[in-house]
């Protein structure tokens, strides 16, 4: 799971481009990272031009979905990872579940129809169904994979950040 969050991190940070250069840049940091030893929390803020770009990962982290989406009732959150900044966020939730793969990508594909995403790719392999979509409007993309066991494992990546 570590090397999903570090995975969307390293996208989520591409995006926020190199700010403004020159000697200011040089004398900011680059950026601050802690872990908080109660709640295992990690914390990375990276001071940007725009504003600060901050990324929080953890099973405690409180998980925000876009609207019209929701995990199934029930759902126990593994691992969570939550990027934001000026005109943009990033989510990764992992989660488990008793509720059967397909009825987890079933359900959280008809939310996603229903919150305006077209879905571009359906696929089912070795026992993981996946699920992308994008949402015209506002260009958010949207992944949702999920492997059938016992109990079921899934996760569902969420990005909205504007072009440029």
């Amino acid at each position: 799971m570590r090397w999903g969050i570090g995975a969307i991190a390293g996208l989520m940070l591409a995006g926020c481009g190199s700010g403004t250069g020159g000697d200011a840049a040089a004398e900011r940091p680059l950026a601050e990272h802690t872990i908080d030893p109660e709640t295992g929390e990690t914390r990375i803020t990276i001071p940007r031009a725009e504003g600060t770009a901050t990324l929080r990962a953890g099973p405690r982290v409180p998980v925000v979905l876009p609207d019209g989406l929701a995990l199934p009732d029930g759902a126990t959150i593994r691992d969570h990872a939550r990027f934001e900044r000026a005109g943009g966020e990033g989510i990764l939730v992992t989660f488990e579940t008793d509720v059967p793969a397909a009825d987890v990508v079933a359900r959280l594909r008809d939310q996603a129809v229903a919150a305006g995403f077209a879905v571009t790719l359906e696929n089912a392999a070795s026992g993981t169904l996946l699920l992308i979509g994008a949402r015209p409007r506002d260009g958010a993309r949207l992944a949702i994979s999920a492997t059938e066991g016992a109990p079921t494992k899934a996760q569902l990546v969420f990005t909205a950040f504007p072009p440029g």
